[in-house]
Parts: structure tokens; C-alpha cells; sequence
């Protein structure tokens, strides 16, 4: 009988990737202090590769502790050179987030991590490459009236595949993991586990 597969993790368009993937997924959210987490490894000075492949082995563990199965922690964080962004709190925020954005390349470094048992035993790291157009401030703010509280769900107040593909001019790297997972070397693991027919 193949394992149970658990996403550790709130995130509806994490799961809805799974799921349309054809992966029977459970959902259970893992109970770890994001902020505070991500505090203390920005405090000793963490770059964002190294934040965000924490992340998402800290929500995996957290729930594995507690279920059976392979579960899957992950995490994106936005990087513009050296500045990191959050998902925006408020649409002052997300009009600012686009404004910083607004004509430069920034990376979305994504992180995915199985563990089993409470120990984590792959993960993986791919960080997206991303050009953002020039944006009119009309545009931003008639962008952020259509999409609403939408930008407040995803670090630099876009989805690219809704009204967020409008933003840029170029994307290099793997489009799940634009999307917030490293689909496909996720599902060569998952069959390699003899979780997913193959």
C-alpha cells in the first residue's frame, strides 16, 4: 500500500498544483512560527537561499513528527539583489512591493523538502529568474484594483498565471516553481518512493 503523500502547508495553489498533477494529496498545516523562524535566520545573517530551504525543511518536520507518511514542506521568498520580500500585508505594501520591482529582474528562490519519520530525506532548490516591465503607477493601481486581496497571497503581489503574466517582459527557469513548487523533480521523487505509479 504507497504511503500517504501530506503537503505541509496552507497554500491552495500548492495544493491545486498537486492535485491537477494527479497526486492524492492530504493537506495538514504545520504549526511552526514562520515569522519567528524567519527572524532568527535573517538575524545571523542567512542569505535567502538558505532562508528559504529552511523554511520549507521546518514545515515538513513539523508535521512529519505527527503523520505517517511523505510529507512535503515548501517555501518561495522573493530576492531583488540583496532585498528579500514578504508576501505584502496591505495593498500600500503591494503597490510598493510593484514599484520596487517595477523594471528589474529579481529571482524567486523556491525550496522543497520530504521528509519521513520526522527526518527530512530530499529536497530541492530552484530559484527562477524574472524581468518585470516598466510600471505606470496608473497601471499598478488599476492592477491592484482588479486583483484585490489576491496580492496579498504571493511575495511581490503577483500570480504569473492570472493578471500577474501582464507584469513582465521575460521568465527563465522552471515555471512550477514561478508557480511555488518544483513540480516535476517533486513527482520523479514521489515515483521513486513507489508513491506515484510509474
Amino acid at each position: 500500500m504507497a504511503e500517504d503523500i501530506i503537503l505541509a502547508s496552507g497554500s491552495a495553489s500548492r495544493a491545486k498544483m498537486l492535485r491537477d498533477a494527479g497526486v492524492d494529496i492530504l493537506v495538514e498545516r504545520p504549526r511552526v512560527d514562520e515569522e519567528a523562524v524567519k527572524a532568527s535566520l535573517r538575524m545571523e545573517g542567512a542569505p535567502p537561499r538558505a532562508q528559504v530551504d529552511a523554511l520549507a525543511e521546518v514545515k515538513a518536520l513539523s508535521v512529519s513528527r505527527m503523520r505517517r507518511g511523505l510529507v512535503i514542506g515548501a517555501d518561495q521568498m522573493l530576492a531583488l539583489g540583496d532585498r528579500v520580500f514578504d508576501k505584502p500585508a496591505n495593498r500600500a505594501e503591494a503597490a510598493a512591493q510593484l514599484r520596487a520591482l517595477s523594471g528589474q529582474t529579481h529571482q524567486l528562490l523556491n525550496a522543497a523538502v520530504v521528509a519521513r519519520d520526522g527526518v527530512a530525506i530530499w529536497r530541492q532548490i530552484t530559484v527562477p529568474t524574472l524581468k518585470m516591465r516598466v510600471l505606470s503607477d496608473a497601471f499598478v493601481d488599476s492592477y491592484l484594483d482588479a486583483v484585490g486581496e489576491d496580492a496579498f497571497t504571493s511575495v511581490g503581489a503577483y500570480k504569473l498565471e492570472g493578471l500577474g503574466g501582464q507584469l513582465f517582459e521575460d521568465v527563465s527557469g522552471d515555471f512550477f516553481s514561478v508557480l511555488g513548487l518544483p513540480l516535476l523533480p517533486l513527482l520523479a521523487f514521489l515515483r521513486a518512493q513507489g508513491a506515484l505509479a510509474r
